[in-house]
């Protein structure tokens, strides 16, 4: 049906041979889409008139925020402290946790097979899970506070670092590897001295890219319990303090602004 609809174009070679073009799947990915579109709208229940009508809301909650509660800034200082602790801990623990999986995940790395299987298996899992249910698990492990922030934060570095990190060392160039294993050395000491120094650079550029992320998400995790600003997010919604909230906010935008600045830096440098 398809081939009836888009017949093939013939086209004429200077050396009197004619071909066929190729079909575009334009049209056949345009209809897809289309279908794929109406039936989330219906599985979704999305309705744009009310999207129309209530949209305005929102601004009337970003008008609350406007001014902040300066006052509020001091209360704001050890929970904020708390979130970039947290964070940075977790990143730098995930990220060196993350060197030894991608190590197993990789192909290219181990000979056995099914250690590859479940490495890869396992980090896929973990990227998966949402980091607040995670979280939310390790409260009941660890109890409410930082330690189980920690922990989520931990988890999901292992899990995006890894997943890079594997793939990176899957292409990296095996010349100088196989070179050191002929020249008697293991397999690990050839992969520290041959392939590490290759992906080194990328590998500390998505661990840093990573933490900036994490100390985005780690302001969530106090939502269930798990310390840090979070907390103090949820306890001003529910009182309805916009102000204070707004105050929250605008300490968190500046600080993950210079996080960023900082960490694009040195990822610069890395490049």
């Amino acid at each position: 049906m398809y081939d009836k609809i888009l017949p093939p174009k013939k086209i004429s070679l200077p050396n009197g041979k004619v071909v066929f073009e190729k079909k575009s799947r334009v049209p056949f990915v345009v209809i897809l889409v289309i279908a794929a579109t109406i039936i989330s709208v219906h599985a979704t229940n999305f309705d744009m008139s009310v999207l129309v009508k209530r949209w305005n809301e929102f601004f009337f909650i970003i008008g609350d925020m406007i001014p902040p509660k300066w006052e509020y800034y001091a209360h704001i200082w050890q929970p904020l402290l708390e979130t970039i602790k947290m964070s940075l801990l977790g990143s730098i623990l995930g990220s060196i946790a993350a060197i030894p999986a991608a190590y197993f995940a990789a192909s290219n790395m181990m000979k056995q097979k099914w250690i590859v299987f479940i490495a890869k298996l396992l980090l896929s899992i973990l990227r998966t899970i949402p980091t607040l249910v995670v979280a939310l698990i390790a409260t009941f492990i660890f109890g409410l506070g930082t330690l189980a922030g920690t922990v989520a934060i931990f988890l999901f570095t292992i899990a995006y670092v890894g997943k890079l990190l594997y793939e990176q060392i899957e292409d990296a160039d095996m010349g100088s590897f196989e070179a050191m294993e002929s020249l008697g050395m293991t397999r690990l000491q050839a992969f520290r001295y041959s392939i590490f120094p290759q992906v080194l650079p990328n590998y500390l550029s998505t661990s840093l890219f990573c933490f900036e992320g994490n100390v985005r998400y780690s302001a969530i995790l106090g939502y269930v319990g798990a310390g840090g600003i979070g907390l103090l997010i949820k306890e001003s919604l529910g009182w309805r303090d916009y102000a204070s909230v707004g105050m929250i906010l605008l300490m968190l935008i500046i600080t993950v602004f210079i996080i960023e600045k900082i960490s694009e830096h040195f990822r610069k440098k890395l490049i």
